[in-house]
Order: structure tokens, then sequence, then C-alpha cells
């Protein structure tokens, strides 16, 4: 066993700069024999041995006095303990293992810590949920890693998630026994049984694990002193209050392990499961090796059953947890335990919480759900992370499991009465427009609400972040028949739309509001919804020119029915635009459409779209090769949002400015002024990224690298193109990243030929 003997000669070798061969060397003591002091193995050296080492250490004083009598006392052995065999053993580690492999890595770093003498405590924490794998994988480790500690592991059950977990003085009670004090030896005070417990463990190199830990205050009396021990804590909470301890926190499984796992369990079943299959079932499961456990215990049991057969059973979100049982292992059961763990008042956030409808959320809609103030809200959300039933994601917002959110809804029907959740879903739904309303009013011009959001960035960031709830709250207003909200709703987030048009959503957003404009009988808002889907589909990455026109032309009527020349006048540049791409394309159709459109938004006073249908002029002449006149028109653009008297806001000369300056810089390209082209683009490239418009940025970056620098500025090209395949990676747009790749490395092959 480790004595602090041992202790003491390393800190020493240390502190000198010593290796064992160099201390070797120059005390005459073999390395062997060192080491075997270091580690404990050699208890009680003879004092000629001790006298050689402390000569060549350079001891002196009180400290030789100390090196010499920890010796002797080491040979001395005042204390016999016989270790307990069987007590506290550490359970079988699977043989099917899989994965982990950063965490095994973690553990054992911690581990080879012990060796080096330092003040850092040697005990560590590792949290996660319920079925994460934190017991398998501290079992895998220990047996791993058994060799280092010579003098015992042991594996104590805190039973943390049952109605009455252990009391520390009964884990320590067991510690001491199994590491060999008898019964009548057993200090009966809680502090002398802890200070025994430490006494012991600094003389020896032990590692302790307690699992499934309750709280801090059942752990910190087994906490070690200084020595070589080590202790293991895994438990379903955080235990945020042990000071000085590691932490790792453990979360699912990734896809690939997870399903190496399940096939390594399905490995003895007649005939191998189908990968796509595996990949199903891994995918409804989320990565959690409890989870993933049952489902193979299932299949290896039945083995009439096919993978198909339990990917449609599982494949019905209302039966999942049902099926998620095998014997004794049900993983509702698990979840089931750390939801008693709550508190009473906790408990109904839980369930209310998987009502909101996306991936992640915060903790100022969950008090619209739950009724509290919000600052309360983040008191029990927080108890919510502490046991592992919620995960903290970024920006301060909450994510659930879903198995974890499938046990919560289950909670919900069989604990709240009808009414109550109808009335939460109502609460939401309605916060989630309003909201949305004003958000999207403050992103306009002078239309910051300092009451909601205190600037207009503020407005835009919650838009993003909340994106699929009012998304779907959207719907819900719409099949509850409160059409005027979700009208209200989509009107004002409209102004957002340049700034995020990447975002997939748009055109269902746009045809949920012209379905509520039909319910509310009123021909203008049609017309004005139909515009802005005509607009979706004329956008380069998701281009239908046949459904633009459609929608255009359909808004044309609508507009002339209910006598509003500014939403005929769209129609009327939509229709333009999708006569530029619809098969047969007809450009110069196109033109006499957009040339109406300019005429009628001059009539209408409207100096914005007015500007717009002259850009959309030039993009129809540089389409028609008219590259002259396309910059004529682009500069006459350019001229009306410079002009301080064109009464142009600045967000919409913010938001249309970057256009304006790419289409004038690619104009000039072609005319051979390429001097003037590339500052301009430069800048539009600037502005795009300062608006956050990434699909902006990404096509002027494109059309910079291959039209602009090209193999006569080959370095700039290649960064210019390949930093577009990296933007268009980040909005998936893979086939267009893979373009820009491509242009990237043919101009490198280029630029590599004599």
């Amino acid at each position: 066993m480790t004595t602090t003997f041992a202790l003491l000669l390393r800190t020493a070798r240390h502190e000198c700069g010593l290796t064992l061969e160099e201390l070797s060397e120059v005390s005459g003591v073999s390395v062997r024999a060192l080491s075997d002091m270091e580690r404990g193995k050699a208890l009680g050296p003879q004092r000629r041995t001790v006298e050689l080492i402390a000569d060549a250490l350079k001891l002196e004083g009180v400290r030789r006095a100390e090196f010499v009598a920890l010796a002797k006392a080491g040979r001395a052995r005042p204390e016999r303990l016989t270790v307990a065999p069987g007590l506290c053993e550490l359970p079988g580690s699977i043989g099917d293992f899989t994965g982990r492999t950063a965490e095994l890595t973690w553990i054992a770093g911690l581990l080879d810590a012990s060796d080096e003498p330092t003040d850092r405590l040697g005990a560590a924490v590792i949290s996660g949920g319920a079925g994460v794998g934190k017991t398998t994988l501290v079992v895998r480790a220990a047996h791993r890693l058994r060799d280092r500690f010579p003098d015992g592991v042991y594996f104590l059950n805190a039973l943390g998630m049952s109605r009455r977990p252990a009391a520390s003085t009964d884990l320590l009670g067991l510690a001491l026994r199994a590491i060999g004090v008898r019964d009548q030896q057993l200090p009966q005070a809680p502090a002398e049984r802890a200070g025994r417990y430490r006494q012991l463990l600094r003389q020896r190199r032990v590692l302790v694990i307690v699992d499934d830990a309750a709280a801090e205050s059942q752990v910190r009396p087994l906490l070690p002193g200084a020595g070589p021990s080590q202790l293991i804590v895994t438990s379903r909470r955080l235990l945020a209050g042990l000071e000085g301890v590691q932490r790792l926190h453990l979360d699912p499984m990734p896809a690939v392990d997870a399903k190496d796992l399940l096939g390594r369990i399905l490995a003895e079943r007649a005939g191998p499961p189908r990968a796509d299959d595996l990949q199903q079932l891994v995918d409804l499961l989320g990565g959690l090796p409890l989870a993933v456990r049952i489902v193979g215990n299932r299949l290896t049991s039945r083995p009439g059953w096919s993978t198909a057969d339990l990917v449609a059973r599982l494949s019905a979100a209302e039966r999942r947890l049902d099926q998620l049982n095998a014997g004794d292992l049900k993983m509702a059961a698990a979840f089931e335990m750390s939801y008693e763990q709550l508190p009473d008042l906790v408990r109904p956030l839980f369930r209310r919480a998987s009502l909101v409808p996306g991936a992640d959320f915060s903790a100022a809609l969950l008090s619209v759900i739950g009724e509290v103030p919000v600052a309360v809200a983040e008191d029990r959300l927080d108890d919510l992370v502490d046991l592992g039933l919620l995960d903290a994601a970024e920006g301060g917002r909450y994510r659930f499991h879903d198995l974890v959110r499938l046990y919560a809804s289950r909670c919900l029907q069989a604990e709240d009465p009808v009414n109550v959740v109808t009335d939460a879903r109502r609460r939401m739904v309605a916060w989630l427009l309003d909201t949305l309303t004003t958000a999207g009013r403050s992103v306009q011009p002078g239309g910051v609400d300092t009451a909601v959001f205190g600037c207009a960035d503020d407005a835009e960031a919650w838009i993003r972040a909340e994106s699929e709830h009012w998304f779907q709250a959207l719907g819900a207003a719409a099949v509850a028949g409160d059409h005027r909200a979700v009208v209200r709703a989509v009107n004002a987030v409209y102004a957002f739309y340049e700034r995020w048009v990447h975002w997939p959503h748009w055109a269902d957003v746009f045809t949920l509001a012209l379905d509520s404009a039909v319910q509310l009988d009123d021909a203008a808002l049609q017309a004005e919804f139909l515009n802005h889907l005509a607009y979706t589909h004329t956008l380069p990455w998701r281009m239908d020119g046949t459904a633009a026109l459609d929608c255009a032309q359909r808004a044309r009527a609508l507009a002339r029915q209910a006598g509003d020349l500014r939403q005929e006048a769209f129609a009327l540049l939509y229709t333009a635009a999708a006569l530029r791409v619809r098969p047969p394309r007809d450009p110069q159709a196109a033109l006499g459409a957009i040339r109406q459109a300019t005429d009628l938004f001059a009539r209408v006073g409207d100096v914005g779209a007015h500007m717009e249908s002259v850009l959309g002029c030039g993009v129809i002449a540089f389409d028609l090769g008219n590259t002259a006149a396309a910059l004529a028109d682009y500069q006459r653009a350019l001229a009306i949002t410079e002009d301080p008297g064109s009464r142009l806001t600045p967000f919409a000369v913010e938001a249309v400015l970057p256009h304006i300056l790419g289409h004038t810089a690619q104009a000039l390209g072609r005319l051979g002024r390429r001097d003037e082209a590339i500052p301009m683009m430069l800048r539009a490239v600037h502005l795009f990224e300062r608006l956050q418009v990434v699909m902006g940025q990404a096509a002027w970056l494109r059309i910079l690298g291959e039209e602009l620098y090209g193999n006569d500025h080959a370095a700039e090209a290649r960064a210019s193109l390949s930093r577009a395949g990296e933007l268009y990676e980040t909005v998936g747009q893979h086939e267009r990243a893979a373009y820009c790749r491509d242009r990237a490395n043919a101009i490198s092959t280029a630029g590599a030929e004599p």
C-alpha cells in the first residue's frame, strides 16, 4: 500500500528535478527499488538505504528527520488490516462496450495524474441524464485501470434515485470495511469515520467509485484528502456545490457509435439486420445507450421479429416509450426516477415544456406556458438541468432529449386536465405571435419597441432563435381560426425576410398568410401574399418559374379587383422575374412587364419599389446581352439610393445597396473595367456580411472569384470561391458549395500549369 513516505520521496525527487535513473546513479540504490518505494510496494526500506537516498536528495534538518521517521513507520506497521473479500466489489464490464474513447481517455488521464504530487483533490464527478451510460463507462474504465490501484477498487451504490438514498456514514462504513477495518474498530461519529477514511486513503492507492449520488452532502465526506487515492462519483445531478473536483458531463452517444453498439448486440442473431433499419432505430433512440440496449435485447430475445418490425413500432411517437422495455429494463422507469426527485412546484413546468414544438426554447417562453415570472422559470429550469431532464443549450436556452420530451408529454396527459393544457397551448401561441409582430415591426425603420426589445438587433435575434416556435404558432392560430393574428404577424415579419432569405420555411409562412387572407375575404391581402410567394419562387436556389408566374398572375388579377395599384405593380415585377427563368424563357416579355411595373410604382409614389424595378430592368438587359444598357439602369438605381431627396429610408438603402453594387460591379467587369469593379464588389460582399445575408454574400463572392479575379489573380480568385463554398455549406446549399470548390480547384490547377 502507498505510504506518506512514498509521497515524500516522490515530492523530494521532483523538487530536485531528478529522474529515477538519475537518483539511482547518485544514491547507489537500484531503479527498481526506488520505483517500488515510490509506488508503495516497498513499505519499510532499511535505514542505510533511506540515508543514502536522503543524502542524494540533499535533505537536511527537520525534513530529513521526517523522511527517516516515515520510513521507519512503514517498517513498524502498527496496524494490520485485512481486506474484506468481495465487499464493494466492482461490477463486471459488458463485453460489447462501444465508443466513448474520448471519455475513457479523460478518465485515464485523471487517474494518471495521481502519480504526480499535487494539491489537487483526487476526485471527479461524471454527470448525465438517465440512460446515458455513466455507470457502464466508469466500470469499464475501472476494469481497464485497476492495476494502477493495487490496494483496491471499491464500488459503492449511493442509491441516489431511490426514495431513501444511502447515508454518507453508511457509505463510509462500507468503504472502511472493504479496506479492512473491523466492525469493532469503526468510529461511530460521522466526522471521526470520515477522518479515518481519509487517513487510510492517504496511506494507500485506492479507487473509490460512488455510483448514483443524490446530493453533495452525501458525497462530500467521501472526498479523499492528499494522497494517491482517487474518488469517481456518478450522478444524474451536476453536484455543482462540490469544490475542487474534476468534471465530465456525459452526453448521448454519437449516432455512429450507437449504431455500432446495436450491431454488436445483434451480432449473434440469425441473419444480419439491414444497415438502413439499424440507422432508423438509432435515429429514433437519440443515442441513449440504455435505449439501444433495450432495443437490442428485445430483438435478440425475439428471433421471429425483424428489425423493420421494431422500427414500425417505435415510429409512432405515442407508442415509443411503451416499446422501450425489455424485462426489468424500462426507459420510462429510468426517467420516472428523475421525475420523482423534482420538487412539486417544478413538475408542472417540466410537463408543460413538452408543449413547445421546437428543438430548444427560452425561459421567457416557459414562463408564459407555466404562468410564472421569468426569474422563477429560470430557477425551475435549472432544477431540470441539474437532474438531467433538460440540457442547457447555447444562448441561455434549454433542450429536451426526444425521449425525455415524450415522457414529459405522457406525464402531461396523465396529470394535467384537458382545459389546463388547452389554455397553456393557447397562451403560448398568442404570446409567440404577439412577440413576432412586435419583433417584425422593431426591425423596420423607427420601429424599435424598447418595452420588449432594446434594439433592432435584439428583435432580429429573437426572430431567428424562435423561428421553429412562431412558425408552428402560425399554423396553430390558422387552425384555430385566428386569421387576423396570422396576417398581422406575417405582415410584420416580412420586413426581416430579405435579411434571412435562405430560411427554408418562408413559402409555408406566406401560404398560411394567404389562406388566412382568403378566409378574411380580403383581395388586397391575397394579392400581397401571392406576390410574396411569387418572390420566393424566383430565388436562384429554389427557382420555379412556372409557380412564380402563376402566383404573380393571380396576384395581379386580385390587385385589380381590389384597386390596389401597388400590389399590381409588384405582380408585374414578379411576372418579369418569372419570365426571365421560366422555360421557355422570354426576356423581351419580361422587359415589357418590368417597365410597366416601373411606371406604376412611379405613379403610386413608392420610391423604394420604383428603384428596385429600375434595378430589375438592368438585370433583364444584362440577360439580353446589352451590358451598357444594364449598367445605365444600375447607375440610375444607385443614384436614387444616394439622393438625399429620394425619401428612401436608411433601412431601405441598407437592404438594397449591396444588390445594386454587386450588379454594377458585374457589369463593369463584363465591360473590361475590372479595376473599378473589384473594389465595388468587395464593398457589396462586406455590406451583405454586415447584414448577415449569407446567400447574397456567397453569390457575390462567387462572381468576384469567377468573373472579376479569374486566372489573372489566381490566389484571390481561389480564396473568394473557397469562401463562397463555405458560406453555401452553412445554409445547406451543397451543390452550389461543391461548384465553388470545383471552380477554385480548377483555378488552382490552371495556375500551376507552366
